[in-house]
């Protein structure tokens, strides 16, 4: 099959389970789960400072923030500081129940493209269950850039090669534990590798272009730019993931002898 063919041809199934609307699902989830996790984060900010006085004034020198948003973060760890609790616990409720959400609408794409249904509160505990996999994974990875950050410049490109390994298990895990199928490993792999390889050449054009979409969005519409400038972000991300959905459905449809 050319490579014309089959775009065209993974196009068609992707609107075939109509892959822009759960494209769209994974992206509203995804932007709440990420709202519940700065609540928590919040909350665990204040929990540290305590009754520490001039410890908000600390940590915007730190960042060399000025002017308004200074003001507002200033602000908003203040009242952190004096509603650790209640915060703690909204934050890690909403990271529960939100996080597993947005695990049940990766996973109603992946039925869609496998052409199978879901499994109703087994899924969502499924998706908790994703969803520690998925965080340990991901401090596993800011740990390891951490680390390759202190070692010499000319190892920096293993630190890609690293990302990639990663990034590969955080795809694995996902196609793996959420969908209601059994397929040989195989079959989960070679799309896992793709979709990393796609995402860290992603992150490396979104470290240019999102800085500079979320400083000219700030400028023209505020607070809400930034919003936009993430929504758009967790979109790409979205399709992505349907994408993948899409292409390991097919490879199992057509065996992995391929």
């Amino acid at each position: 099959m050319s490579a014309f063919n089959w775009g065209r041809e993974l196009q068609q199934r992707y609107n075939a389970i109509h892959g822009s609307s759960l494209a769209a699902a994974i992206t509203l989830y995804g932007f709440l789960a990420l709202f519940a996790l700065l609540i928590l984060a919040v909350a665990i900010i204040g929990l540290i400072a305590g009754g520490q006085k001039g410890f908000a004034k600390e940590v915007v020198g730190d960042l060399g923030i000025t002017g308004s948003s200074a003001n507002s973060i200033s602000k908003t760890i203040q009242s952190a500081q004096t509603s650790h609790r209640l915060g703690t616990i909204i934050g890690v409720l909403g990271i529960l129940w939100l996080g597993s959400s947005f695990a049940l609408a990766i996973t109603h794409a992946f039925n869609a493209a496998w052409g199978i249904t879901g499994l109703g509160m087994i899924s969502r505990g499924r998706g908790l269950l994703w969803l520690a996999g998925f965080s340990a994974l991901a401090l596993g990875e800011l740990l390891f850039s951490f680390l390759w950050s202190l070692l010499p410049d000319f190892l920096s490109p293993l630190s890609v090669l690293l990302g990639l390994v990663i990034n590969s298990a955080l795809w694995f895990w996902t196609s793996w534990i959420l969908p209601r199928r059994k397929v040989p490993w195989r079959v989960v792999l070679v799309p896992s590798v793709i979709a990393a390889a796609l995402f860290e050449i992603l992150k490396f054009i979104g470290s240019f272009v999102v800085p500079r979409l979320v400083s000219s969005s700030s400028e023209l519409y505020g607070s809400l730019g930034l919003v936009f400038a993430l929504l758009a972000w967790l979109l790409i991300i979205g399709r992505l993931l349907v994408y993948l959905a899409v292409v390991e459905a097919w490879r199992g449809e057509k065996g992995v002898s391929d």
